[in-house]
């Protein structure tokens, strides 16, 4: 079993929801990653993913492109992702973290070699964005073989079909796209998301965490009333991006400490 389970279980019982955080290994610079993860706990995160530079990244918006430009030209790739994580279990032995990416470099090292360097850095599951569950039953299989979550993507476009798919092998938690777009973009429709959240939840018996578009305090409280973990990204990388270098890992953990003082607040 990887440490997400128990997270999740550990603040079910305290009547918690989860906070997810995002963050592209390698940026701003490959010595500040494993400072931002650390700051990221400090600040509250009860998972952390960390983001494998990609040069074509479909999913996100600008905001994370830009984290993953700025991580390529220190050639940033996914071996040096697993370093960040093993440097990062030094000290930290309980957050889980989970690898979030394409299939791409996967494929590149091999989806064997990806599983064994993952679990022996110390990663807890993967979020690979363009592999489809409908294609993924051999690597789930390996994946969980090795007590690595492999973590998929529903969305508001979601068929009856993938939904079912996503029950079948994903584990670990689901990760609800609340929007039909890119990272970063328009505002969360609570309500809309409570309603999608319905039909998904008799298939999925997983942890939800909701994300795109969570950009302060207070959508976040609005969205933990409906999801079981709440995932902040772009606006992250947004105080990263806006802070001086020496600056930034205490900018980052104060903002998440402000997100995680409005989620305890509202479940007080």
């Amino acid at each position: 079993m990887s440490r997400i389970a128990p997270t999740f279980a550990a603040l079910a019982a305290s009547k918690k929801t989860a906070l997810v955080t995002f963050i592209t290994a390698g940026d701003p610079g490959p010595d500040m990653t494993v400072p931002l993860m650390h700051a990221l706990v400090a600040g509250g995160a009860d998972i952390l993913e960390l983001g494998v530079p990609f040069s074509d990244p479909m999913a996100e918006g600008p905001v994370i492109q830009r984290a993953c430009e700025r991580a390529l030209k220190f050639n940033v790739g996914i071996k040096d992702v697993f370093g960040f994580v093993r440097e990062f279990r030094k000290t930290n032995q309980s957050t889980p973290v989970v690898l979030m990416g394409y299939a791409n470099p996967i494929e590149r090292i091999g989806s064997d070699a990806f599983i064994a360097k993952a679990k022996e850095a110390g990663a807890d599951g993967a979020i690979v964005v363009d592999y489809p569950p409908e294609e993924c039953e051999q690597f789930a299989n390996a994946m969980r073989a090795s007590d690595l979550d492999l973590i998929f993507l529903l969305a508001p476009t979601s068929t009856p079909e993938r939904i079912a798919q996503v029950a079948k092998f994903g584990s670990g938690f689901s990760y609800y796209v609340s929007l039909k777009g890119v990272t970063g973009a328009g505002n969360i429709d609570v309500a809309d998301v409570a309603r999608r959240l319905a039909p998904i939840r008799e298939h999925v018996k997983l942890p939800i965490g909701v994300g795109f578009g969570i950009r302060d305090g207070e959508t976040a409280k609005a969205v933990a009333q409906v999801a079981d973990a709440v995932v902040i990204g772009s606006r992250i990388i947004q105080e990263i991006e806006a802070a001086p270098k020496d600056q930034a890992v205490e900018a980052v953990q104060r903002f998440v400490a402000g997100i995680r003082s409005a989620l305890d607040s509202e479940e007080a």
